[in-house]
């Protein structure tokens, strides 16, 4: 419940009671809220879809809450401080992360120069992505990630949307910064170009990703990883869904550097993966030595395998 502290303050009054009638167990559970104005408010999880009513997160829609035009001005002046100005960056990538490291994407008309987006207006709509910690749910694998002589090996983390990857990348970063279940501790810089690995709040990462890691928020991935080799000497570098091929020339001179590399990427299988071309030359290469498949299964986060660079599974 702890997380509902921050959250709440986002929503008027109107909303927050209905809110908090809901059971524990489901506000526990919430992953994403999503509100569109003239809509019903929408509650997403591993219990699926609720919709706001007077009486909570229900799966009926009776007596269902409506995002008001009120609701959602009074959400983005709170989101800004009543500053719209003060995000223009932020407007233009298309989110915002707040503090506890929550990150809301919104929705409205694009404003366009140059063939760019410049920013956002008659914003209308947020996803709000509940930012939680998961501590511990990487330790037991930890381990396998090591070869024969103890050296740690790159690693790709294979999942569909909303399957546990970044929650089990942070787990590992953290686990590995302080050297827990493992030879030793290692130097890491994280490149969290959506804000979703360390939940940085101006500058400051909102979640643990330990004592020993450096991050640059909101940093284009192979920019950031460039960045990284030349400032600030990392002996992992680690990247949230990788995807581009600029992407995999970063990891690749990473690699050459003598550097571990970290990284998750969107799919739902081996196959999936070779048939996009930035990521079928990573894995034909042999960039990565070890790969950690998930899914939901068994909810977010669930091991189907961790397979070596042959494809052979390891331990377990």
């Amino acid at each position: 419940m702890e997380v509902w502290k921050t959250l709440l303050n986002l929503f008027p009054e109107e909303w927050q009671a209905p809110l908090l009638q809901s059971p524990t167990y489901i506000l526990e559970q919430v992953q994403e809220l999503r509100i569109r104005q003239g809509q019903p408010i929408l509650a997403y999880g591993t219990f699926g879809e609720r919709v706001l009513t007077t009486t909570g997160l229900q799966q009926e829609w009776t007596h269902t809450m409506i995002a008001t035009a009120h609701g959602v001005r009074h959400m983005l002046a709170t989101i800004s401080q009543s500053s719209i100005y003060a995000l223009e960056t932020e407007l233009r990538c298309g989110y915002v992360t707040i503090a506890g490291g929550h990150r809301i994407g919104l929705a409205g008309r694009a404003v366009v120069e140059n063939g760019r987006v410049r920013t956002l207006k008659y914003i209308s709509g947020f996803n709000i992505r509940v930012a939680r910690e998961v501590k511990g749910c990487g330790l037991q694998i930890l381990p396998l990630l090591f070869a024969e002589e103890g050296e740690l090996c790159s690693t790709l983390l294979i999942a569909p949307p909303q399957g546990g990857k970044t929650t089990l990348l942070r787990d590992l970063v953290r686990n590995l910064s302080w050297g827990q279940n493992c030879p030793r501790a290692y130097k890491i810089t994280v490149v969290d170009e959506r804000s979703e690995l360390a939940a940085c709040y101006q500058g400051v990462p909102q979640l643990d990703v330990g004592p020993r890691t450096d991050v640059l928020d909101a940093c284009p991935k192979a920019e950031g990883m460039m960045m990284a080799l030349r400032a600030l000497s990392p002996e992992v570098l680690v990247t949230d869904e990788i995807g581009r091929r600029e992407d995999a020339e970063a990891i690749e001179e990473a690699l050459h550097c003598g550097v571990t590399v970290l990284a998750t990427a969107h799919g739902s299988s081996w196959d999936e993966l070779l048939k996009r071309p930035a990521l079928k030359d990573l894995l034909l290469r042999g960039s990565f030595t070890r790969f950690i498949l998930l899914s939901s299964r068994a909810g977010p986060g669930t091991i189907e395998a961790v397979l070596d660079a042959k494809r052979q599974k390891v331990g377990r």
